[in-house]
Order: C-alpha cells, then sequence, then structure tokens
C-alpha cells in the first residue's frame, strides 16, 4: 500500500532544512518507479510488436531485437536494485534502508 507524504507549512521566519527534502524525494521516487515499470512493460509491447512485423526485414528485425534487449535489461535493473536494497536492509538489520531520510 502506498501512502503519500506532504510537506508540512513552517512559519516564514523559519529557513529552510535539508530534511524539508524528504518528502519531495520520497514522492518523487514513488511516483517514478511504478511508471519505470510501466513504460519498460510498453517497451517490451512494442518490441514484439516490431519482432512479428518486421518479416523478412533484417534492418527491422534488428531494430527490434534491440528494442527487446534494452527493455529486459532495464527490468532487470530496477528489479535488481530493488533486491540489492532488501539484500542490504537483511544483512545489516536496518529496517528503514528504502525510506529516504536526512539525518546524523
Amino acid at each position: 500500500m502506498l501512502s503519500i507524504v506532504y510537506a508540512q507549512l513552517v512559519p516564514a521566519n523559519d529557513f529552510n532544512q535539508l530534511s524539508d527534502l524528504e518528502p519531495i524525494f520520497a514522492n518523487t521516487v514513488r511516483a517514478i518507479i511504478p511508471f519505470a515499470g510501466i513504460l519498460l512493460f510498453l517497451m517490451i509491447i512494442i518490441g514484439g510488436y516490431l519482432y512479428m512485423s518486421a518479416g523478412s526485414d533484417p534492418q527491422k528485425t534488428g531494430i527490434a531485437k534491440q528494442t527487446l534487449t534494452y527493455a529486459i535489461i532495464g527490468t532487470v535493473l530496477v528489479a535488481s536494485a530493488y533486491l540489492i536494497l532488501r539484500l542490504i536492509a537483511t544483512f545489516t538489520g536496518v529496517v528503514g534502508i528504502l525510506n529516504f531520510a536526512v539525518g546524523i
């Protein structure tokens, strides 16, 4: 379940802190990750369509294979980045490694 973090309003005489970027960064990451998954899925669909419609043209077939290759590599990279973070969290015992927080 996704939750949205809202920035808190501060009085005008207070200076902005680095921690004010936390909700902005968290919301950006929460928006980009699903968008990347949808984009990669669409690239696999487009690559498959290009491959099926290429016929015997070797140039179109090469473009379709390249599109599929890049889409699969992107999917593996996004999934492995998440899994590496989960692996680090498991070995180190840090609970909030996937949550962005500025702190000392």
